[in-house]
């Protein structure tokens, strides 16, 4: 246990840092983690949290951000990310060090560049407590509640969804309302993505219902697509899919997309089809590999 503590604090601080540094010098304030703190500073204000089109994160969301709303924006966004990267850490070295490679994936360092919630929600499949983060960002959050279900997680979210309806009654209307202006792509509408379909032929697999899930949800960029790699646990697959989730980078930096139906390609073709791969190469359903990551309930 002190050595995987060690590593989480390693892994924390390096991506915390990196975090930081990039938000700072790009100018983004704490990068996507600033419409949370919104939602919480406007809280504690008394005011309407959703006073700005752009706010597009559900209240409990702001919960999170409390501890926050008065650190400088980079530091925020670099403790938050690297908290999170941390957990993730501590959660993927519970049967060994191995899993850990999936830090190598592009989706995890295009995150890193905006402070996004891909990695806690990652780290939620690991410790029920944290289950509450999938509703920060339900999209993303809801294939890996529904995959990683736990009676301590369903708790967990229900606490937390009780005391945000407590705090502020009509706020689930007040984010419908702004659910229009959400610019995104659904991986499984764009082709190639209706392929990721054959995951129903391991459909015992959580895995495979965490993969189409996922496909069905709509999706903004390539960091929302970390989750994923909570499919692959042996090393060949880790490389395989962390490495090739790197053509995506490649062709972000040498083309300029013009629509989220072109980003959407890349992540289907990048992030999908790999796992998809990975899915349909297992033995069977009780492969050793689809052992689940929740602690049991």
């Amino acid at each position: 246990m002190r050595k995987r503590i060690a590593v989480a604090l390693l892994v924390g601080t390096l991506t915390g840092l990196f975090c930081g540094f990039v938000v700072a010098r790009t100018h983004q304030e704490s990068g996507d983690f600033r419409w949370a703190i919104h939602l919480a500073q406007r809280l504690l204000a008394r005011q309407n949290p959703y006073d700005t089109y752009l706010e597009q994160y559900p209240l409990p969301a702001a919960l999170f951000a409390l501890p926050f709303v008065r650190v400088m924006p980079a530091i925020a966004a670099g403790v938050f990310y690297g908290l999170s990267s941390g957990l993730l850490a501590l959660g993927l070295t519970r049967h060994g060090f191995s899993r850990l490679r999936i830090f190598l994936a592009y989706p995890f360092w295009a995150g890193a560049l905006t402070a996004q919630w891909s990695p806690l929600i990652a780290a939620a499949a690991f410790f029920p407590w944290l289950m509450p983060a999938a509703m920060a960002k339900p999209q993303i959050g809801l294939p890996v509640f529904l995959t990683r279900f736990s009676r301590r997680g369903l708790i967990a979210c229900i606490a937390v969804a009780a005391l945000s309806l407590a705090v502020l009654p009509r706020w689930p209307w007040l984010w419908l309302g702004q659910a229009h202006y959400y610019e995104h792509f659904i991986p499984i509408l764009v082709f190639p993505g209706p392929l990721v379909l054959l995951a129903l032929w391991r459909y015992r697999d959580p895995d495979a219902w965490l993969l189409l899930l996922s496909a069905c949800m709509p999706q903004r960029w390539f960091f929302d697509a970390f989750t994923l790699w909570l499919i692959p646990r042996s090393r060949w697959a880790i490389a395989l899919t962390s490495g090739f989730s790197w053509s995506a980078g490649i062709w972000r930096w040498y083309h300029q997309p013009t629509s989220f139906t072109e980003v959407g390609r890349a992540a289907v073709l990048f992030f999908y089809l790999p796992m998809l791969l990975v899915l349909l190469s297992r033995k069977n359903a009780l492969d050793p590999e689809t052992v689940p990551d929740a602690t049991p309930s």
